[in-house]
């Protein structure tokens, strides 16, 4: 089966796994490599990526912009699903995968390459994100994942690093400085080093997009968001586009040590594994667009909004983006989302997100109702009734058990 492998397209990020692999599936798949980056608010990262990518032994690198693809079609929908992982993780590598799954397979069939690879472990979530994305989308290329291939003998980041090394592959990372970074437009992750013991707290010097409690300003900074149709559009009255907007929130919230997160998750393999996460612009924009639906949503939607976010999670999370499941409860959202359109007002202080006012013209919330004056529209005598017959099972299991006695 190696033999017909002729050319791979690899998901390439320039970071410690996916560089070595370029030598490493031409050394033991004999095949052309042609590397894709998605530039989805790596920043810096992406710099000299095409020269490094060449000289490592790639015939052609792919670098595409898909950050308002990325956000508009990926993150805006998880956000309004209200989706959080394990009330923690705000999913910010889970939904990247699908969308880099989906454009390596389009350059597969433009470059008529015969496989895809990635960088994933087999102890991690990403193998399956990826995996996934490629069966859903184009089940007749083969999948190369060279952590899970008999012929990898690199099964440590040291190994890894020695193997560059020789190979005379430049590197940022060294067996001091380890640890495992994704990063984006939503957010940035820290795994591995003295991380991997959950009692070691996280090292100040860890924190790249945000501030420390400590170095946070001394007073609160007030921030106000705009929403249509559940989808974040404004900030402090200003129009932004997509990308503008999600740059500027987690400047703003960076600046405040906004959105910090330590966890221990349950990864879908079945392991446990410690994250620490930076998610500045994303915290505000989920602690906001919850207030705004508290205010736009009656009772019934909003708790049955509340059951199907959890679901919501999952997919994204264990990488089933390209389902039905996921499309059906998408089309519900959005209904749900006609009109969560309005203003929500925050006060960001070390770390904190305090509420300061909501309004919306579609604001289900009446003064007139909520005072306890009696109003045409309720008359508080009615709550004896409603009373009546809402205890009425509890008042004849009570005089069910009084009977027996």
């Amino acid at each position: 089966m190696d033999k017909k492998i002729k050319k791979v397209v690899l998901a390439y990020s320039g970071g410690l796994d996916t560089s070595v692999m370029i030598p490493w599936l031409k050394e033991n798949y004999g095949c052309e490599v042609i590397a894709f980056a998605a530039d989805l608010g790596q920043g810096e990262e992406l710099d000299h990526l095409n020269e490094k990518a060449i000289e490592t032994g790639a015939i052609k690198i792919y670098i595409e912009d898909l950050r308002e693809e990325f956000l508009k079609e990926y993150v805006w929908p998880t956000l309004k699903a209200g989706a959080v992982y394990e009330g923690k993780y705000l999913l910010g590598t889970s939904f990247a995968r699908p969308l880099i799954a989906k454009k390596q397979v389009e350059i597969a069939l433009k470059e008529g390459a015969d496989a895809v690879a990635h960088g994933a472990t087999g102890k991690g979530n990403d193998q399956v994100r990826f995996e996934l994305g490629y069966m859903a989308l184009n089940p007749e290329l083969k999948i190369i994942a060279p952590w899970k291939d008999d012929k990898w003998t690199l099964t440590s980041r040291e190994a890894a690093i020695d193997y560059a090394k020789e190979r005379k592959i430049p590197l940022e990372q060294t067996k001091e400085k380890i640890y495992s970074r994704d990063r984006n437009l939503w957010h940035i992750s820290h795994e591995g080093g003295d991380l991997e013991n959950p009692y070691n707290e996280p090292k100040d010097n860890i924190f790249m997009l945000s501030k420390t409690i400590e170095e946070a300003p001394d007073k609160p900074t007030y921030i106000e968001i705009g929403f249509e149709k559940g989808e974040p559009v404004s900030i402090d009255g200003e129009k932004l586009g997509a990308v503008e907007l999600m740059d500027k929130l987690n400047k703003i919230g960076g600046e405040n040590a906004i959105g910090q997160i330590d966890m221990v998750e349950n990864r879908l393999v079945g392991m446990k594994s410690r994250g620490v996460y930076e998610t500045p612009g994303g915290t505000i924009l989920y602690y906001a667009h919850n207030e705004l639906e508290r205010l736009c949503l009656d009772k019934e939607t909003l708790h049955y909004k509340e059951l199907i976010s959890k679901k919501y999670a999952e997919i994204v999370y264990n990488g089933t983006w390209f389902t039905p499941l996921r499309e059906s409860l998408d089309a519900f959202v959005n209904v749900t989302q006609e009109t969560v359109t309005g203003t929500v007002k925050l006060k960001l202080y070390k770390g904190n997100i305090v509420l300061a006012g909501t309004k919306s013209d579609y604001s289900l919330y009446s003064e007139e109702i909520a005072s306890f004056a009696d109003t045409e529209l309720y008359d508080q005598k009615d709550a004896n009734g409603f009373i009546r017959l809402f205890g009425l099972p509890l008042k004849v299991r009570a005089m069910l058990k009084n009977k027996k006695k």
